[in-house]
C-alpha cells in the first residue's frame, strides 16, 4: 500500500512525462525537486516514527503542492478536458485511492541521503541477485535502493554502512 503523497508523486511524475511528450517545457528545478521528494517519501516509509523523516515528508508534501500548481498551469495549455483528467486523478489520490501502481523493487529516484544517514554506492561487474543484497542490507539496518542491475545505493548509520559494504564486498568477490 502506498502513501497518498507517494500516489500524488506518481501522478505528477506521469503528468511531467506527458507534458514533455506534448512538447511543453518543464521548469528546470522540478525534476531534481521530484527526486528529492521521492527520497523523502522512501525514507519516511522505512521509519515513519523518526522526527526528521516526519518533517521531511511534510516538506515533501508542500513541495508536491507547489509543483502540482505549476504543472496544472502548464497543462491548461492543453485545454479543460486535459486538466480535468489530471485533477480527477489527483482528487482520487486525496481520497486515499491508489490510482498508479508503484514499482516495488527497483528505484532510480534516491538523489540525496536521507537526513542523518551516510550513503554508499556499489557498482558491480555483473548483475547480482537482489535478494542476497537485500538480506545483507536488512541484517545491518540499511536502506537499499537499486538503480539498475549493477548499481546499488545503501543508506544508514556510518558504522552499519561500513560493515554492510564490507560484507557485500566479499560477496561480490565470490562471483
Amino acid at each position: 500500500m502506498s502513501l497518498p503523497s507517494e500516489q500524488n508523486w506518481l501522478v505528477l511524475n506521469h503528468l511531467i512525462a506527458d507534458l514533455n511528450k506534448k512538447g511543453h517545457e518543464i521548469p528546470k528545478g522540478i525534476n531534481p525537486e521530484m527526486g528529492l521528494i521521492r527520497s523523502s517519501i522512501s525514507s519516511y516509509k522505512r521509519d515513519p516514527s523518526h522526527p526528521d523523516l516526519i518533517n521531511g515528508l511534510a516538506n515533501a508534501e508542500m513541495s508536491l503542492n507547489n509543483i502540482q500548481g505549476t504543472l496544472l498551469t502548464i497543462a491548461e495549455e492543453e485545454g479543460d478536458e486535459y486538466v480535468d483528467y489530471w485533477l480527477d486523478l489527483l482528487k482520487q489520490v486525496m481520497r486515499g485511492k491508489e490510482v498508479v501502481e508503484f514499482a516495488k523493487s527497483k528505484s532510480k529516484f534516491l538523489v540525496n541521503s536521507p537526513p542523518g544517514l551516510t550513503t554508499g554506492r556499489i557498482t558491480l561487474r555483473t548483475p547480482l541477485a537482489e535478494e542476497r543484497v537485500q538480506e545483507i542490507a536488512e541484517w545491518n539496518g540499511l536502506i537499499i535502493e537499486f538503480e539498475d542491475d549493477v548499481t546499488v545505493e545503501l543508506h544508514g548509520d556510518k558504522p552499519d554502512l561500513q560493515i554492510g559494504l564490507k560484507e557485500m564486498g566479499s560477496f561480490f568477490l565470490e562471483q
